[in-house]
């Protein structure tokens, strides 16, 4: 099992004002009315058709189309060409989550540009948002564009959705003005190489002053140290991937309810597909790496994210914003001219191995989305090309059996008879459950706030009080108001079964895990107008600033009601 640098979040104590507590011993008995409902939704699979030449293909039908979900044949509930922005042919249906087309109606792109502040360097970031200003005359006339900024705390909205050149450009305005963290990422691993490399020299002196047995026993050592001079650095850097993903998710859950195609616009300032290669100076072929449970792999770190996107219908197009690599030494000692000694100018060790794992994560992202990834130069015409990429689709879309059982499902489409043409589409989806898309909207008000849909919950809390070393408690007590949940009479009494969910984040973006807990509240009469339900907890969290939610979900009705803020030691 990985463990990972969390907050704690300690569930401690329940009181139950409105209802009398069960008798000791004796548990509520929830009906089955307070289990989970399935939401059924339409997957929808925008397919790019080409030929060998890589000439998009126009004019199939549905009939040429076979959509295979898990490997068995699943039938086409929606299907339109999209030829040039415009609804080219095809059968319209009424399934929720697809829009109604007429023939040559223009069919709307959504272009959600999501900015990594956290490990984009400003000059390469700020050379990107120009080229996007440059490129907005590409959007047509029903697409509408959003711009998120992201620093490894917060969540700032640029830009709602608009199709306003003005707009986009005061947008973008205001995140070349953000301060970017790249420079500090760079620095850090830098300084993890030059400590490393001082312990080097340091033990090989040693060694030739007879000060150990042998080399095999010097490299023995070393390697050692270097594994726990890496571990913090390597912890952290995963953490704030992880931090940077969740961000993303979050902003493509918030950005969704927008009728049209669904694309994402990621600029990545360097997300690596392996933080092990990442974290290391240099590899050579007989080169091993020690596989630390604390680091997430690759399918840890973008899985959830490809699982989002693929499930509300979002593409990826991840954007190279470092480009090509410019670490590379020299020395201008040597001259230049005529006469200038040889050079051995070359990459910085290990800049091409970190190269290729950030080109994977991006490969990773577009592959398994329907996307396609920006690469070097291409990050200099990314609204561009991802405006030409999503001109001209086929618009499939099937519901699915829905079992939410957090499983990914492979998604296949084939060109029947047509062996010559190739399909490219996302690869498949994840039957996500209700309490774990209720766990990522929690996440998701760490970093947005409030949700738009949520309604307002009153929260008080007590002042911090120490609760151990580093540690402190805070005593919550959670006003549910009754006028706003649906209780329904059972077996004599009224009934309902809510779930609370709490998650915090510290200053330095560390999250807690959701803790939840399902709460029956009974009563022996009709609750009244104005009624309140108090619930009581005492959260124990590290002694520093956090952010917290708190939500109350009632599933009988969907509503959520959700309360934000922070809390610190102050005095204690």
């Amino acid at each position: 099992m990985r463990s990972r640098r969390t907050l704690q979040v300690a569930w401690l104590l329940v009181a139950f004002v409105w209802a009398a507590p069960p008798a000791p011993g004796q548990e509520v008995e929830i009906p089955e009315v307070f289990s989970e409902t399935i939401d059924v939704r339409v997957v929808n699979v925008e397919v790019v058709v080409t030929d060998r030449q890589g000439t998009r293909v126009r004019g199939l039908k549905p009939s040429d189309f076979e959509l295979l979900v898990d490997g068995e044949p699943t039938p086409i509930d929606y299907f339109t060409e999209i030829e040039d922005g415009f609804a080219a042919g095809g059968a319209t249906a009424d399934i929720a989550g697809v829009p109604a087309l007429d023939l040559n109606a223009p069919v709307g792109t959504n272009f959600l540009v999501f900015i990594d502040d956290l490990f984009s360097i400003e000059r390469d970031r700020n050379r990107v948002l120009d080229r996007l200003a440059d490129d907005f005359g590409e959007l047509g006339p029903a697409d509408r564009i959003a711009a998120i900024a992201y620093d490894g705390q917060t969540v700032e909205t640029l830009t709602a959705w608009t199709n306003s050149d003005e707009q986009f450009r005061d947008a973008l305005d205001r995140a070349r003005s953000r301060p970017s963290h790249g420079l500090l990422q760079l620095l850090a691993r830098k300084e993890v190489a030059q400590e490393r490399q001082l312990m080097a020299d340091h033990e090989a002196g040693r060694n030739q002053s007879g000060l150990f047995g042998s080399g095999q026993q010097v490299a023995s050592g070393l390697s050692g140290d270097d594994s726990r001079m890496n571990l913090r650095y390597r912890e952290k850097l995963s953490n704030q991937l992880e931090s940077s993903v969740l961000a993303a998710m979050a902003t493509m859950r918030r950005f969704a309810d927008r009728p049209g195609r669904k694309v994402m616009l990621l600029l990545a300032g360097g997300w690596p597909g392996s933080v092990e290669i990442f974290a290391r100076d240099t590899l050579s072929e007989d080169s091993t790496l020690s596989i630390d449970r604390r680091v997430m792999s690759e399918h840890d770190l973008y899985g959830p994210l490809v699982s989002t996107a693929n499930l509300i219908g979002f593409s990826l197009y991840p954007v190279d914003v470092p480009g090509l690599t410019r670490d590379f030494f020299g020395d201008a000692s040597r001259g230049f001219g005529a006469n200038a000694q040889p050079d051995t100018t070359g990459p910085a060790p290990g800049t091409l191995q970190r190269e290729d794992t950030i080109h994977s994560a991006l490969h990773l992202l577009a592959s398994s989305t329907g996307g396609v990834p920006l690469i070097n130069a291409r990050r200099d015409v990314a609204l561009a090309s991802v405006v030409a990429d999503t001109r001209s689709y086929y618009w499939l879309g099937f519901e699915p059996q829905r079992r939410e059982d957090n499983r990914f499902h492979e998604i296949v489409v084939r060109l029947v008879g047509r062996a010559d043409l190739d399909a490219r589409t996302r690869e498949g989806y994840v039957d996500m459950s209700r309490d774990h898309e209720l766990d990522m909207t929690a996440k998701a008000a760490l970093l947005f706030g409030d949700p738009p849909e949520a309604l307002p919950l009153q929260v008080r809390l007590s002042e911090p009080f120490r609760a151990g070393r580093r540690k402190m408690s805070v005593h919550v007590e959670v006003a549910i108001p009754l006028d706003e949940i649906q209780l329904l009479p059972v077996a004599g009494e009224w009934l309902s079964v809510v779930e609370i969910r709490v998650t915090t984040m510290d200053e330095a973006g560390n999250r807690s895990e959701v803790s939840s807990e399902k709460v029956p509240i009974t009563g022996s009469q009709e609750p009244q107008p104005g009624q309140i339900f108090y619930y009581e907890t005492d959260l124990q969290l590290r002694r520093r600033e956090h952010s917290y939610v708190i939500t109350v979900h009632d599933p009988l009705t969907g509503t959520n009601l959700t309360s934000t803020g922070t809390v610190g030691p102050k005095s204690i």
